[in-house]
């Protein structure tokens, strides 16, 4: 047997030279506190990896990883909180990927020009079906009479109104504020940078943690 390190709270850990079993002496089991889960739960909108929040925190990787699953589960579970506004909606969306860049997904983002709120946000492969899928992610009443902005993208046409459809460019300034909420994705959600050692291995873990922030974002705006 010999000394192995410590773990987080200080404990000695011990290493047994023959069969490689690690432990450590009259383990404890530690009640995580309200206070740190609240901790947790913040830094995981603010581009802290879990083992930031390991060491941050003092609290095993493994327990924050299951943890996160919780938030991420009830996040994609929560229906998007919004508040009444004119009907004009700016549509736009990102790339990203899951387990390697090989396993492309793409992100749609909706948000409602008045309230800066975001309305829809399904994430799939850039085709067809996905803006399809966008469109059918916001609430009925914007599906109904909202008027729509977005780029150039063809996959846009087949799907959105036209009547209510304004493909604009850039320069035009019409969707401003769907681009700079891409921006901010991508500053505040680590798996979403586009050189980053941070990404998600499963679709759900990805999926939950766009929700999560989004859900945040727009409960700020309320």
């Amino acid at each position: 047997m010999i000394k192995n390190g410590k773990i987080h709270n200080g404990k000695q850990r011990y290493k047994c030279k023959n069969c490689g079993r690690q432990w450590v002496e009259n383990p404890q089991n530690c009640r995580i506190t309200e206070e740190t889960k609240k901790i947790i739960a913040n830094c995981l909108l603010e581009k802290v990896s879990l083992r930031g929040i390991h060491r941050i925190t003092g609290v095993a990787v493994s327990w924050i990883q299951e943890y996160s699953h919780e938030i991420y589960h009830k996040a994609l579970l929560t229906p998007l909180s919004s508040k009444k506004s004119p009907m004009t909606i700016e549509g736009d969306e990102m790339w990203s990927y899951v387990g390697n860049k090989a396993s492309k997904s793409w992100i749609g983002l909706a948000l409602d020009v008045a309230s800066r709120q975001r309305v829809g946000y399904p994430v799939g492969q850039r085709a067809q079906r996905e803006a399809l899928r966008l469109w059918q992610s916001l609430p009925p009443v914007y599906r109904s009479c909202a008027v729509g902005y977005t780029d150039n993208w063809k996959a846009y046409r087949g799907i959105l109104p036209k009547t209510r459809h304004r493909i604009v460019g850039k320069g035009t300034g019409k969707t401003n504020h769907i681009d700079r909420f891409n921006n901010t994705l991508s500053q505040r959600i680590s798996r979403l940078g586009r050189k980053t050692l941070a990404f998600s291995k499963k679709l759900e873990n990805h999926l939950g943690a766009i929700a999560y922030f989004i859900h945040y974002y727009n409960s700020s705006l309320l």
